[in-house]
């Protein structure tokens, strides 16, 4: 087969090898996967702990243990793929977890996935090659591939809160900076917090780099979007934003100039910390504020923390900075108006 033949039976079967396709898009979903499993769990296990209830640390325990096949269910629904492999993924899924955390996932899901749709329909035994190539390619790369993977991400992530325990006021700019732009980008930043590991005072700064990005986008395009836009962007996410950022990539300043101030405050003062689960998620669902609530257990000055770091100075920093930006003619009426 010819290389224009290769690329035509490659985009029959819905295979497109980019960037885009892997760190876009299954990434993206990858967040879902880990909501629907991981952080919903880290919820339970928290409420479970603090009342005392013990059904929810039941249902945290069945959450958490399905991690595996809802990054592997969700990352083949990204894919496109067809029926038996999106639910082959799963084991590929479980295997990548079990094997190399997230990441190993990650890995395990895309190989098996895209193999899994190569073959499938070629053969007059379709139920037997489909799932039997989508399982073995994932647990094989699982495997091989998994534990090195994860190992590389955990000694990042190590550095990353080693630096930031030792430079919190450097290290608390650029992490809430990088990680709350990964926010509002059409990339998971809960899954590079997850597969980095990131929890303690690096975890912290990227709470605060997070809510800086949905509270600020939420009060700064208030006047456009008014209580919907609010909810949306305060509760939901920033990342609606990302069409209006393209089109004037000036509005995106406001709520980053905020992370670089609200980073350092969560670091130094409020001494914030974060667990993994919770890191990358900001204010979608309280998500971020549960999440250092469970780290730090209800100790000195937590509460004025999440109430000042994660929802009052983001606010009032990304106004401040959005009413300079709009006297300068930097930002527009209009510029940040959603289509909700």
């Amino acid at each position: 087969m010819d290389t224009a033949g290769v690329k035509a039976f490659l985009k029959r079967k819905h295979v497109t090898p980019t960037l885009k396709t892997y760190f876009i898009d299954a990434m993206g979903a990858m967040a879902f996967g880990l909501f629907a499993s991981l952080l919903m769990g880290t919820i339970f296990a928290t409420l479970g702990e603090k009342t005392g209830i013990q059904i929810f640390n039941t249902i945290s325990e069945y959450a958490k243990n399905a991690t595996g096949a809802a990054l592997g269910v969700s990352i083949a629904y990204a894919l496109h793929a067809p029926q038996l492999v999106l639910l082959s993924a799963a084991t590929a899924g479980i295997a990548g977890n079990a094997l190399g955390g997230p990441v190993g996932a990650f890995a395990a899901s895309i190989v098996a996935v895209e193999l899994g749709k190569i073959v499938s329909k070629e053969t007059r035994v379709d139920i037997l090659v489909t799932p039997g190539v989508t399982i073995i390619s994932g647990v094989l790369t699982a495997q091989f591939a998994g534990p090195g993977v994860s190992a590389f991400m955990t000694a990042f992530g190590s550095l990353v809160k080693t630096a930031t325990e030792m430079q919190p006021f450097f290290m608390g700019i650029l992490v809430s900076a990088l990680i709350g732009i990964a926010l509002t980008l059409p990339i998971s930043s809960a899954a590079i917090c997850i597969m980095l590991s990131l929890d303690g005072l690096a975890g912290g700064a990227a709470t605060a780099g997070c809510c800086a990005q949905m509270i600020g986008f939420a009060v700064l395009s208030f006047r456009e979007n008014g209580v919907s836009g609010l909810l949306a962007q305060g509760l939901g996410t920033s990342m609606l934003q990302m069409g209006n950022i393209v089109k004037n990539p000036r509005v995106w300043l406001p709520p980053t100039l905020a992370s670089m101030v609200t980073g350092p405050i969560a670091t130094m003062v409020f001494h914030m910390e974060n667990i993994p689960a919770g890191s990358g998620m900001g204010t979608c669902g309280l998500v971020g504020p549960i999440g250092v609530y469970t780290a730090m257990g209800g100790s000195s000055g937590m509460w004025a923390g999440i109430l000042l770091v994660c929802f009052v100075l983001p606010a009032a920093l990304t106004w401040a900075f959005g009413e300079i930006f709009r006297k300068t003619g930097w930002i527009k009426d209009g510029d940040l108006k959603l289509e909700l």
